[in-house]
């Protein structure tokens, strides 16, 4: 599959969906954001079972302010509707593809027992 443009209307449902959803913050004018978009297409044509997102900030501001977007490009990994990973800058190829491995391989049970735990605390206190 090839990369997906967002807009505000599809965000929400793309990333609270099953499965991984990588999301690349990006702008026409950033220079690092044109040179981590080969890296990001080529994954998007590797892994065909995940979705790989781009949201273009300068276009889609309501999302980007919404996601706290202060540099791009960020990039943003979620797993089953929860986010996983966030981080701005550019991705070397090798690192990418250590990232993407890594969420697939993330115990999602183990993930969301914590974050009820931490749910559960939070009203008791």
């Amino acid at each position: 599959m090839a990369t997906v443009n967002v807009t505000s209307s599809e965000f929400e449902s793309l990333v609270l969906k099953g499965g991984i959803t990588f999301v690349d913050f990006w702008a026409a004018w950033c220079g690092p954001c044109r040179s981590f978009a080969p890296v990001f297409e080529k994954a998007s044509e590797t892994y065909p079972e995940i979705t790989f997102a781009k949201v273009d900030t300068d276009a889609e501001s309501e999302i980007a302010a919404a996601a706290n977007i202060t540099s791009i490009p960020t990039l943003m990994a979620f797993k089953d509707g929860i986010l996983v990973f966030r981080q701005p800058g550019a991705l070397p190829a090798a690192s990418f593809e250590e990232l993407i491995q890594n969420v697939k391989n993330l115990e999602m049970e183990s993930i969301k027992a914590e974050i009820a735990k931490e749910q559960s605390q939070a009203r008791a206190d």
